[in-house]
């Protein structure tokens, strides 16, 4: 049987392009004799929808487009997910062949944790489906009904099914593809089947999907793997009755069958018997890359999809010559093109030469627009119509400047601002409010500061050359908006830092714990600090989620909170 995983990236509510991708997708299947070609969850309608599910006129349209997508399925089986209403919403895979929906498939298991919310959107499926295909049952499945232990893949099986399909949008951050692997791997071995997984791929808003779309046989073995954070299209051959031999021999199942009250019941859709296949297709498994270069590709993926599918053309990014800024603008230069750059350097009296340079040598190297706006005489006029600016007021009021600079020339070129600050400054609220948090999107929100040293020298390695000047990555961080500021003067120094947040935000120690890991001190400070600054994280701009738990989706804490714990 040849089947073919097509890792798209599309667009929510872009209904017309997503069918167009879609189909397209179908016309290339189709021309590779495919018998079945999957789809990712939702790809109809892009996910998350959101709150777009609750509009009946989108739920309507979007059916109307799965419609149109079965009328063009006329040379091979496509399994392609969208919402599906009768009575209730579901989240659902709609079998289309012969011009013609022939069945729907609905996802048992909903997600409502981390950034997934859909108990608020969609009901639960209750029955199962089987392709037959010949000799060949195929079991579809959603999603999160794959990393559930048992039903509804256990159920397959037992009702006969030995490959097993998953639509799937399941979002990335440093590492998720081989853990999920690892655990498709457990399925296939559990349930002696093969199976056969297809990721959305693509940026929207903080998520990005990496793909990695893979099949694998009864034993778990990998038979061929797409690429992370592109689009394509893998097709292959597999021969899922090779899976009977293994379950005659290994009878564990059957012990799972005895225990039920009565059998599996599954709604069986036939369908065309697989197509005489020419040459053996057996495309090579791409392999992984490293956690530096999964965070660079995440990040261009992001930066690249919410730029393009938002309809800018160029991005703007105050430069300082520190390390966040210069990262944010090599990154943006790899994902977007140098010439839809342009970085400004607002010197106050500050700033020292070396930064400076290194805000123009940065730029030139990356070949990006690049000018220079002084601020010291709008910071005077500031002073002077405001008399008594002091302290902390005095040197805000150096970045709001900066941000009022960027946002003009955003509003007058169309330019979007990019944010620069990095996750450890988010947490501990180390940056300015409508100063240096004035952007549309944050790319580094989720890199830790020791990250973004990694990180620039990575992207350096990668380009053979120095993209980031070596001054840059050596120089004490400083916000240089007061004489010989450093950032460790108001903070631990970061490989300190880091990993007390890691543990208090990511993973949710409580202050116990961390005083036995960490010295008390640091771990009080630090704690206060994070608590305080939540007002300050609501009013950030979205970033790219890049670790296990992000600002963002996937943490809601209050503002208005006294627990100290």
């Amino acid at each position: 049987m040849r089947i073919a995983l097509a890792q798209l990236n599309v667009v929510v509510g872009d209904l017309d392009g997503n069918v167009e991708r879609i189909t397209k997708a179908v016309a290339e299947a189709t021309g590779a004799t495919a018998d079945l070609v999957v789809f990712p969850e939702l790809a109809v309608t892009g996910y998350p929808p959101e709150d777009l599910l609750l509009r009946p006129g989108f739920v309507r349209a979007a059916r109307e487009a799965v419609d149109e997508v079965a009328r063009a399925c006329t040379g091979t089986v496509a399994l392609v997910g969208a919402p599906a209403f009768d009575r209730d919403l579901t989240n659902a895979a709609f079998v289309c062949a012969e011009g013609t929906v022939q069945g729907v498939y609905r996802k048992h298991f909903l997600p409502n944790y981390g950034v997934f919310d859909e108990h608020r959107y969609f009901a639960s499926g209750r029955e199962l489906v089987l392709l037959e295909f010949g000799e060949v049952l195929v079991g579809p499945t959603i999603c999160e009904d794959v990393w559930q232990p048992g039903p509804p893949a256990t159920d397959l099986a037992l009702a006969g099914a030995t490959l097993l399909v998953n639509l799937s949008a399941s979002p990335f951050h440093v590492g998720k593809a081989e853990d999920r692997e690892e655990m498709l791997v457990t399925r296939a071995r559990d349930n002696a089947l093969y199976v056969a997984f297809c990721n959305l791929v693509g940026g929207q808003d903080e998520l990005v999907f990496d793909g990695h779309s893979v099949v694998l046989d009864d034993e778990g073995e990998v038979i061929a793997r797409a690429p992370g954070f592109e689009e394509a299209l893998l097709v292959v051959d597999v021969d899922p009755t090779e899976a009977i031999g293994r379950r005659l021999r290994d009878v564990r199942r059957r012990e799972l069958g005895r225990a039920r009250s009565e059998p599996p019941v599954a709604t069986t859709i036939r369908l065309s018997a697989p197509h005489p296949v020419g040459e053996h297709l057996a495309p090579a498994a791409v392999p992984f890359a490293t956690d530096l270069e999964q965070m660079r590709l995440g990040l261009s993926l992001g930066l690249r999809d919410y730029v393009r599918k938002n309809g800018f053309a160029d991005v703007v990014i105050g430069i300082s010559g520190g390390i966040d800024s210069a990262l944010t603008a090599a990154i943006a230069a790899d994902a977007l093109g140098a010439e839809r750059v342009h970085t400004v350097s607002m010197p106050s009296r500050f700033s020292s030469e070396g930064t400076r340079d290194d805000a123009r040598e940065v730029s030139e190297n990356l070949g990006v627009d690049f000018r220079e706006i002084p601020i010291e005489e709008v910071v005077r006029a500031f002073h002077e119509a405001l008399d008594g600016l002091d302290g902390l007021a005095a040197e805000n009021l150096q970045a709001r400047i900066r941000g009022t600079i960027l946002m003009a020339l955003s509003n007058t070129h169309g330019w979007l601002v990019l944010a620069t600050g990095n996750k450890s400054e988010m947490a501990v609220g180390y940056a300015t409010i409508y100063g240096d948090m004035v952007g549309g999107y944050a790319l580094l929100k989720d890199v830790f500061k020791t990250d973004v040293f990694r990180l620039s020298r990575h992207l350096n390695e990668r380009a053979g050359r120095e993209l980031i000047p070596v001054s840059t990555i050596e120089r004490p961080p400083t916000a240089e908006l007061r004489a010989d500021q450093r950032d460790d003067q108001s903070l631990p120094p970061y490989e300190v830092l880091d990993p007390v947040l890691e543990a208090y935000v990511e993973l949710d120690r409580s202050r116990e714990e961390l005083e036995e890991l960490f010295d008390p001190a640091i771990v009080a400070r630090t704690l206060a600090l994070v608590d305080r600054a939540e007002y300050k994280r609501r009013q950030a701009a979205p970033g790219v989620k890049l670790r296990p738990r992000a600002f963002g989706r996937d943490w809601r804490a209050p503002i208005t909170n006294r627990w100290r714990g």
